[in-house]
């Protein structure tokens, strides 16, 4: 014998939250805005993950400097321009190509905007640890 009041569980027959009083619908409520420095945070956090990732750049104290970043938004798109450490001996065209593209999907994936261009410039050419004792003769 059930003495409980009408007890439904969640999701069986009940009935979807009822809109405050006054409040327009969702679509009519405006839009968010995110500002280009949150923007920027985020393209060089990401930024960060991919150099280490793509690059196998170790962040060490004598490793790369973080990734500084800068975003232009209109309109729900954005323009990236990234500023980075890559190491050198490698192929840095293949390495700044998938940089681009993993910074494009994430920051897009994380703010829902359409990133329209990445740009990267590399700042230094980190070389290997070993690689900088001096001349061999």
């Amino acid at each position: 014998m059930n003495t409980r009041p009408d007890v439904r569980p969640l999701g069986e027959g009940s009935d979807p939250p009822a809109r405050a009083p006054g409040l327009p619908p969702p679509a009519e409520r405006g839009a968010t805005v995110i500002p280009d420095r949150v923007v920027a945070r985020i393209a060089a956090q990401v930024a960060r993950t991919a150099q280490s990732r793509r690059a196998a750049v170790p962040p060490d104290r004598d490793g790369p400097a973080a990734p500084a970043a800068s975003a232009a938004t209109r309109t729900g798109s954005v323009r990236l321009h990234l500023a980075m450490d890559l190491p050198y001996p490698a192929d840095l065209p293949r390495i700044c190509e998938r940089i681009q593209q993993d910074v494009a999907e994430q920051v897009a994936q994380l703010t829902g905007l359409n990133v329209r261009e990445v740009t990267l410039t590399i700042r230094r050419l980190v070389t290997a640890a070993g690689a900088n004792r001096g001349r061999v003769r």
